[in-house]
Order: C-alpha cells, then structure tokens, then sequence
C-alpha cells in the first residue's frame, strides 16, 4: 500500500514524530537494560522489572527493563510504514540495527543489531499483507511474530540460552497490547476522514 500524501503539515508532524520515536526506542532501550529497573546487576545491568505477578518459584516473572521500548518499537515501526511507505520503513529498519548496534553494550553489540534487524523485518514481512485488511489486527500479528524472533534471536547470540524467553516476550506484549487501543484510534480516524 502506497502510504496517502502527507498534505498538512500536522500530518508531515506526525509521520517525522512516528519515524523519531521508532528511533528513540533503540537508545532508550539500551538505557534502560543498564539503568532502570526494580533489581540491577551492578555496576551497570542487567536492570529487570517485573512483567508478570507469577513466575518461578512464587517469584514475579522478570523480564530486562530495555524489552517494552522494543515492544514499542515494533508498534511504531509499523506506523512508520503506514505514514511513510516501505522504503521509509526498510530504510529505517536499517538504521535502526545500525544504531542498536552502536549504543549497545559492547559484548552485546552482534546480538543487539542482529535481533533488531532480523524482528523488524519480520515484522514488516507479515505487517505489509495484512494492513489493507485490518489495521489492529496487522499490527497485533506482526509484532508478536517480531517480538518473538526478536526475543529469541537476542537471548540465543547474546547468551546462547533462552532461559528468559518467557519474561522478554510477556515484557514486549505489553507495549504491543498498551498500544492497540491508539491503533484502532487511528484507524476509525482514517475511516472517518475518507468517509467526507
């Protein structure tokens, strides 16, 4: 789908500001992983939160803090495509992985960029297909299948393990699911504006 003419400025603000923010996911993702948390490693991570009442061992479900910005970023990676068009989209899944790998810890850095690259484009792979259809559901399946790959993928080339896969991917579904509701906003707005 050929994204609609950005005609208004507000709607030139609101693509630049979906493209920025799928930017800032990656840098505040890393940020968190080391600085932002209710239990931190020292000196510097991995910072965990709670992403579930129920675990191991009675325990809460623990999950790296870093997980909802990239659950948020598969969600905004999408709405970037909806604004501005694949090659948008592509171009900044690319740049995305090149900036993941850059502020990522440097034993982390192969597994950060990989991860990110590999789940945005799965992402985009089952996102493209489906958005005529439905909006909300076109977003839900595309980010769980890249939150997924997302979560798999990091946890095996960073750790060779996938012990936390549980905790990565509850973590990221509840961005993907915070978000739906902003999603289907968004798209009655749509229906409404070509309804006129």
């Amino acid at each position: 789908m050929t994204p609609a003419p950005l005609a208004t400025p507000r709607q030139k603000a609101i693509a630049l500001l979906s493209l920025l923010a799928f930017m800032a996911c990656i840098p505040a993702a890393n940020w968190m992983i080391g600085n932002f948390g209710t239990v931190c490693s020292p000196p510097h991570g991995p910072c965990l939160l709670p992403v579930w009442p129920w675990g191991p061992k009675g325990m809460p479900l623990m999950a790296p803090s870093g997980v909802l910005m990239i659950g948020l970023a598969l969600v905004l990676r999408d709405l970037v495509q909806r604004r501005l068009g694949r090659a948008a989209a592509l171009t900044a899944i690319v740049a995305g992985a090149l900036l993941s790998g850059a502020v990522a810890p440097p034993p982390l850095v192969y597994a950060s960029a990989a991860a990110f690259l590999l789940s945005e484009l799965a992402d985009f792979a089952v996102y493209t297909p489906l958005q005529q259809r439905n909006l909300v559901l076109a977003v839900l399946a595309s980010s769980v299948i890249g939150l997924i790959a997302d979560s798999i993928l990091f946890l095996w080339l960073a750790f060779g393990s996938l012990d936390f896969l549980e905790g990565q991917i509850l973590g990221k579904l509840w961005m993907v699911l915070l978000a739906l509701p902003f999603i289907h906003w968004i798209r009655q707005r749509e229906l409404a504006r070509a309804a006129r």
